[in-house]
């Protein structure tokens, strides 16, 4: 059928005006707006040049032809006034009296015609899109749908608007007043070689922390809490990564099913601290209580990193919600396929901002800028940052979102990790992005679960992503922690469920078990989920042991996953993405049971390890050359046979695999100007299940080695020290790994 046939069809099915009028507000006369200005962009409070206190409001809405500001008192009843300058396409005004903690919206009138893009609906309250706080919850009932959800032909349903007012079923911005200037706090500012990340959902690191009390848990003032925090600076870890925290909504499916979503991938306000996080109240107590948590982490020397999702927003495609964007400018927010009613997506999840629009990329950037210098955070993750990339269709390293990144005067100052692939064609881009980017590298989670599961058909691979992935990062200035290494995170099984379980059970979600991946490279140990069987569960902490240990021996940034250090599990299910309950939330009385005190306790030490030897923390690609007439190399592989590897060995099927750092050789200098040197180490990683012999490499490698670490031996706690001589052999026990320390 044609466009206008749909048309035409559409207008002779749609019902009276009146059957779907469900009573518009009433406008309140005489609300003054002056002139107020352009810039910046939403809710401003502010004093006039007059001395009169007020607020600005400032929305871009490009094809909008009339802008209705709504204020709502304490009681929900609602005042309009239409905001009447248009200056380069923004819509402004200057509403004195208006004070912080006023609740607001927007309505904004345009053309309503689906098939050129255009889905303007004034009956729908719009969130602004620079809000800084947010009031309320998003529920998805019919009304807060532009067009009619429940029209019997669904086929073209997206096609009939809705005239029900949204707003008594839709949360409100909040004025915020900005008056936080960051004198006293002091970032960490923690080199990049240095880092070691930890991944945790505020929510779910706090829920059951006993030394949190009840009323701050869940939120970002137990995250602040000196327990939380205690715990964060004894494992050693140099920054936290928040799972998203900017305003999200709950998708209408979960809704159905009696569930939400957890993990909050699903943003609806990139300048607002998501209220349901906050125990100081959600009418801008938010903000200074995120605020504080920023501080708190800062005095103990963490770095604040936040996952950033600004590929799509909550609106989904076009049988969505109207929320915000989708009703302030559709074309002009969202990329469209050639037939405008649908949504180009790139993402999974409905839609995708078009990014290469100047608004669009003033929207992210100054969310961005805003994160950076008024609430302190020190970087950012992007989610499936490949969207973020494309030009007009294909992923493009030079496209106008990374080229504004790279010469913004904040931005590239502070920390910019990459998830480097979407769900679109061309699509999976790790080891593209350009310098100042590190990435998430999921070849390197590939080959460490593939080595411990005795999967890999040679140990290439291995050698690679053990020594920085220079194969991918080796280009165009980029460093060894361009490569964010890590063997789990939120999104798959948890460290423990990965060596316990091998197949996904997802039921808890109410998708059949169809959700999440079916590609876990996992090994359960023999057998499928918890068991009784001593041998098995001794096997799985080994592995455990044996994970954690490659990570943090591992050239580039490591990071953990909240709880992993604990032996946290989510009983298999490999996508809980929508269990905000015991199924996600950190199990803290783990830590009174000996052998997950134990993993934890090896974890802490490696971190400390980490932390004291630069041969861990290269700031520069390995050579693997001669530096010196002995012919010591900074980074030299061996075989079980002591000897050096050849080319043959290397595409050999093997399970043993030696890898020498030298402390001799690191590249740069101190502060002071003084080369840096360590110790050297010898790192013996055996994935067979039987034991191996290894003859110690002779001089010049070494002439001694101290025993450091055997995770064949951590049950109990730290390894006894052991020293052995060079050219001599020692039994690597079946799946471990031996960490030695050169002494001579």
């Amino acid at each position: 059928m044609s466009s206008a046939a749909e048309q035409e069809a559409v207008a002779q099915e749609r019902p009276a005006a009146s059957a779907v009028v469900n009573g518009a507000p009433r406008r309140t006369p005489g609300v003054p707006v002056r002139p107020g200005a352009s810039t910046p962009l939403g809710a401003r409070f502010r004093v006039g040049p007059d001395g009169v206190a007020g607020t600005n409001f400032a929305l871009w809405a490009g094809g909008a032809e009339a802008v209705e500001l709504c204020l709502f008192d304490e009681q929900g009843r609602e005042t309009r006034a239409r905001l009447t300058e248009l200056t380069h396409e923004i819509w402004h005004g200057f509403v004195p009296g208006v004070m912080p903690g006023q609740r607001y919206g927007y309505r904004v009138h345009g053309r309503w015609d689906p098939w050129t893009g255009a889905r303007w609906n004034p009956a729908k309250l719009l969130l602004d899109p620079y809000a800084r706080a947010v009031d309320g919850e998003f529920g998805l009932p019919p009304e807060v749908y532009g067009h009619v959800r429940d029209w019997p032909q669904q086929q073209v349903a997206d096609t009939v608007r809705d005239e029900r007012d949204s707003a008594p079923y839709v949360p409100k911005g909040v004025v915020v007043h900005d008056d936080d200037d960051w004198a006293d706090d002091r970032r960490p500012k923690t080199p990049w070689a240095d880092s070691v990340i930890y991944e945790l959902h505020v929510r779910g690191f706090t829920m059951r922390h006993p030394g949190i009390p009840e009323e701050l848990r869940g939120t970002y003032a137990g995250l602040a809490h000196p327990a939380a925090v205690e715990h964060l600076v004894n494992l050693g870890v140099t920054a936290v990564e928040l799972l998203p925290v900017h305003q999200f909504a709950h998708e209408d499916h979960l809704l159905r099913r009696g569930l939400r979503n957890y993990w909050g991938y699903n943003s609806v306000g990139y300048f607002a601290p998501h209220a349901g996080y906050a125990s100081a109240g959600t009418t801008g107590g938010q903000v200074g209580e995120f605020k504080r948590m920023v501080r708190a982490l800062h005095a103990a020397g963490i770095e604040v990193i936040l996952d950033v999702v600004y590929n799509h927003t909550a609106e989904a495609g076009e049988l969505g919600p109207t929320l915000s964007l989708k009703g302030i400018d559709n074309r002009g927010y969202y990329r469209l396929q050639s037939d405008a009613r649908r949504y180009a997506d790139y993402t999974g999840c409905g839609n995708t901002l078009h990014v290469v629009q100047p608004h669009v990329l003033r929207l992210i950037t100054d969310s961005l800028r805003y994160w950076v210098t008024e609430m302190g955070v020190d970087g950012f993750r992007f989610d499936l940052a490949a969207a973020l990339a494309r030009s007009m269709h294909d992923v493009d390293m030079l496209s106008p979102f990374l080229a504004v990144i790279a010469q913004d005067p904040v931005l590239r100052r502070v920390k910019l990790i990459a998830e480097p692939w979407d769900v679109g064609s061309g699509g999976y881009q790790v080891g593209a992005f350009p310098p100042l980017w590190t990435e998430w590298n999921d070849r390197y989670r590939n080959a460490v679960r593939d080595f411990w599961r005795h999967a890999l058909p040679d140990v290439r691979e291995m050698g690679y992503r053990l020594s920085g992935s220079s194969d991918l990062y080796a280009w165009g200035g980029r460093r060894p922690y361009a490569s964010v290494n890590f063997v789990t995170a939120h999104d798959g099984f948890t460290l423990r469920d990965l060596v316990s379980y091998e197949r996904k059970h997802n039921e808890a979600n109410g998708e059949g078990n169809r959700d999440g991946t079916d590609d876990n490279r996992a090994w359960n140990c023999g057998a499928e989920g918890e068991t009784d069987d001593e041998r098995v569960r001794a096997l799985r902490r080994r592995q455990l042991r044996n994970l954690t240990t490659t990570l943090l021996l591992s050239t580039g940034v490591p990071m953990l996953v909240a709880g992993d250090e604990l032996g946290r599990t989510q009983g298999g299910n490999n996508n809980a993405y929508c269990q905000d309950n015991e199924i996600s939330w950190l199990d803290w009385t783990l830590l009174e049971d000996p052998g997950w005190k134990a993993l934890y306790d090896l974890t802490a030490r490696l971190i400390a390890l980490r932390h004291r030897h630069p041969v861990l923390r290269r700031r520069a690609f390995f050579s693997g050359r001669a530096h010196s007439v002995d012919g010591l190399r900074d980074l030299a592989w061996f075989t079980a046979r002591g000897t050096e590897m050849t080319e043959r060995d290397w595409y050999a099927p093997a399970a043993t695999l030696g890898m020498y750092l030298s402390g001799r050789d690191i590249p740069g200098r101190d502060e002071r100007g003084t080369p840096i040197t360590d110790d050297s180490f010898l790192a013996l990683l055996h994935a067979g299940d039987r034991p191996a012999h290894f003859v110690l490499p002779g001089p010049p490698w070494a002439d001694r080695y101290e025993v450091v670490v055997d995770t064949s031996a951590e049950e109990q706690g730290a390894a006894p020290a052991v020293t052995h001589r060079a050219g001599t052999g020692v039994t690597v026990p079946a799946r471990s790994v031996l960490l030695l320390r050169v002494t001579a």
